[in-house]
């Protein structure tokens, strides 16, 4: 039992057109509608974010983009800025997520310079880290998480990071149906919070909200949700199905009241 306050995000990736997309949100608004000690926050693909906007209207869940370039406008196809998100209605970007640093190669720096842009945008950053498989086998967790939130944050304002989310995940455990044990996920990120107080200060540490992901289902989810440092958690493909996405959220919401 806490009195923290946390957040749940779905982050759909490659998945929904834009009819299952709303569908899925007129879905969520029902089930949801009695959640108020609970973020929650759906991040479906760009196409998708203006109908799933207009079906959360008069609904406390907010939206997020999955991604976003660092530059306002210009000749980047494909891309796509943090004021089309703005104005599209998100609050929320997902920034340095595992699949954009090691399928598409993002690095440290260009990770912070989305942050930066993100926040002066106006956006919140569900800001990611997480080590691979062979860097966590070789002991190097700490060192690899401890370069992306260095790295990733730099220049950012202690005014400005309170609206900063932090999302730990495991690269080994995303999509595999592998979960870091409660411990280890506690574990990561205690040392996250540290970095964190080092970072800006212990008071903001203290604030910030750090996720778990990594294989969040609704059977695991109190376990992990449960320990003194995880804040929350970014679900993956059971936030795709409305109904499991549900049961993670009233998890969360049963251990903050």
């Amino acid at each position: 039992m806490t009195n923290r306050r946390y957040i749940i995000g779905g982050n759909w990736k490659m998945f929904k057109t834009p009819a299952e997309a709303a569908s899925a949100a007129k879905a969520l608004k029902v089930k949801l509608i009695n959640v108020e000690n609970v973020d929650v926050v759906v991040c479906p693909p760009a196409v998708d974010i203006v109908p799933v906007v207009e079906m959360l209207k008069e609904s406390t869940v907010r939206v997020s983009g999955q991604n976003m370039h660092w530059e306002d406008d210009g000749a980047f196809t494909g891309e796509i800025s943090a004021g089309m998100l703005k104005d599209a209605g998100c609050d929320y970007v997902v920034l340095g997520h595992s699949e954009r640093r090691h399928v598409f190669g993002e690095t440290n720096t260009e990770v912070n310079k989305k942050v930066l842009k993100a926040l002066a945008r106006g956006l919140k950053p569900i800001f990611c880290v997480g080590e691979k498989l062979e860097e966590r086998e070789a002991g190097k967790t700490e060192s690899v998480v401890g370069a992306q939130v260095r790295e990733g944050l730099a220049g950012v304002s202690v005014e400005s990071a309170d609206d900063l989310v932090i999302a730990y995940e495991p690269v080994w455990a995303i999509g595999t149906g592998v979960t870091a044990t409660p411990e280890h996920a506690e574990d990561v990120h205690r040392y996250i919070r540290e970095l964190l107080a080092d970072v800006f200060s212990p008071g903001l540490a203290s604030r910030l909200r750090i996720q778990y992901g990594g294989s969040v289902k609704p059977s695991n989810a109190e376990s992990l949700l449960s320990r003194e440092n995880i804040d929350g958690a970014l679900v993956g493909g059971a936030s795709l199905d409305p109904d499991s996405f549900t049961e993670i959220v009233k998890a969360a919401e049963n251990l903050s009241t």
